[in-house]
């Protein structure tokens, strides 16, 4: 059974990083990996795995924000399917490659590897947009390697890959809005593989007694995932009043400091 304070925890962080990715648009993987690190470790869970552990229960709690997404956007006309379904072939792959390398990889390095990613994302965020359409949008093999590679760095991350691919998809002559929901439906996908390959890879880690399947730990997955999947129409729903756009940068650099606070908790607490 989990201790009742770790489970007020998994739902507080739930409704909070839930709020915020209806409010700003962002999966929330910057939060929630370091979040269940220092959680899990609290706990006295998965030891030397609990980077892992923390990919890969942010990766399943992912599962019910992308979908809900991925359909609000479908229902409005602004998934271009077909461009859609080629990156989703690379991002499979991709996805699917990455956790088999995740799980041979030590905890320090992928939390090191973890906050690189952040300081390159609060980078991007404060960086003049500057993007203009490509003349020569990429072929099929193109699309489904950039997928592919999207694939990868998002589940070493555990994270949508809309801040990599909004971008990619404008420089394919989609417009904001369709590339955005373009996104969201490579979200999904994204999402289901690396938890499926998160699960595979991880299963010798599985135990009935510590509730864990795989590199997923069940209670906070199902804790945050539910009350993430609540509350995030709120943050939708707030997010014509508040300054999303500020609150973004400001949301990037939280990400990053917490990713540095997580690489300093997994140092001190798991020795390479």
């Amino acid at each position: 059974m989990i201790d009742f304070s770790f489970a007020v925890y998994y739902a507080l962080l739930g409704i909070g990083v839930g709020f915020l990715a209806g409010l700003v648009g962002v999966g929330g993987g910057g939060l929630t990996v370091p979040a269940f690190t220092m959680l899990f470790t609290a706990q006295g869970l998965a030891d030397h795995e609990v980077v892992h552990m923390a990919l890969g229960t942010s990766m399943a709690a992912m599962i019910f924000t992308t979908f809900s997404s991925m359909r609000t956007h479908y229902t409005k006309g602004n998934v271009n399917s077909v461009l859609a379904v080629k990156m989703t072939v690379g991002v499979m792959i991709g996805t699917f490659i990455a956790t088999s390398i995740a799980a041979k990889i030590n905890g320090v390095i992928l939390a090191l590897f973890f906050s690189l990613f952040m300081l390159y994302i609060t980078y991007k965020m404060f960086r003049p947009k500057g993007d203009k359409p490509n003349k020569s949008p990429h072929s099929t093999t193109g699309n489904i390697f950039i997928g592919a590679l999207i694939g990868s760095l998002s589940t070493l991350v555990s994270v949508s890959g809309a801040g990599m691919l909004v971008p990619y998809l404008m420089k394919q002559n989609l417009n904001v809005k369709q590339a955005v929901g373009t996104s969201a439906a490579i979200g999904f996908p994204l999402a289901a593989t690396g938890t499926l390959g998160y699960l595979i890879n991880g299963w010798q880690n599985s135990s009935s007694e510590q509730l864990t399947l795989g590199y997923i730990y069940l209670p906070a997955f199902a804790l945050f995932a539910v009350t993430s999947y609540i509350s995030a129409p709120l943050g939708v729903a707030c997010s014509t009043r508040l300054p999303a756009k500020h609150l973004k940068k400001i949301l990037g650099v939280l990400c990053l400091l917490l990713s540095i606070k997580m690489l300093t908790y997994v140092l001190s607490n798991s020795p390479l």
